[in-house]
């Protein structure tokens, strides 16, 4: 895994991976990045194919610019990561977002996510009609907490996402 957008890779290079994913529509494609501001300079010299999917990662309230940028690049769908969510997001401007992914953070050295971090995201998707997947509480292994909240799992597609999408989320 790597950032499609580092500034490291190549402009010809993009376009290439690009051109891949406009050529096999039958695919869904999640690019997900850190650069968002690197997507948008880029914008005008990739093609946006349905079936590309953008989304940022938000993990703490430092990075929440990264929305604003998300929203000018013009990807069918867009997307939110906050995973490993690491504190609070509050009032978050969700609008041109698609779907919010959150979750803990896994490892031996794992760092825990509150509760209310999540609920409160859960909530504000509710609020902005945007589609919500809680993905795991996180832990030691990544499935050590188990995804339910609240009582349910909560395990929400964009509105428009192809049902061959529904495969790619992990």
């Amino acid at each position: 895994m790597s950032d499609l957008f580092h500034a490291r890779v190549p402009t010809e290079f993009i376009q290439r991976v690009f051109a891949v994913m406009e050529a096999t529509p039958r695919h869904t494609y999640q690019v997900l990045t850190k650069r968002p501001k690197r997507a948008v300079r880029l914008a005008g010299e990739l093609p946006w194919p349905g079936n590309v999917w953008l989304g940022v990662s938000v993990e703490n309230e430092a990075v929440t610019w990264r929305l604003d940028e998300l929203r000018e690049v013009p990807a069918a769908f867009r997307f939110v990561s906050a995973e490993p969510l690491l504190g609070p997001l509050n009032n978050l401007n969700l609008s041109g977002i698609d779907w919010l992914i959150a979750g803990g953070e896994s490892g031996p050295r794992h760092r825990p996510v509150q509760h209310d971090w999540v609920a409160d995201l859960r909530d504000q998707c509710l609020e902005q009609d945007v589609a919500f997947f809680f993905k795991q509480w996180g832990g030691v292994r990544p499935k050590s907490n188990g995804r339910e909240l609240d009582g349910r799992t909560w395990s929400d597609m964009p509105k428009r996402a192809p049902a061959t999408a529904l495969a790619a989320v992990g």
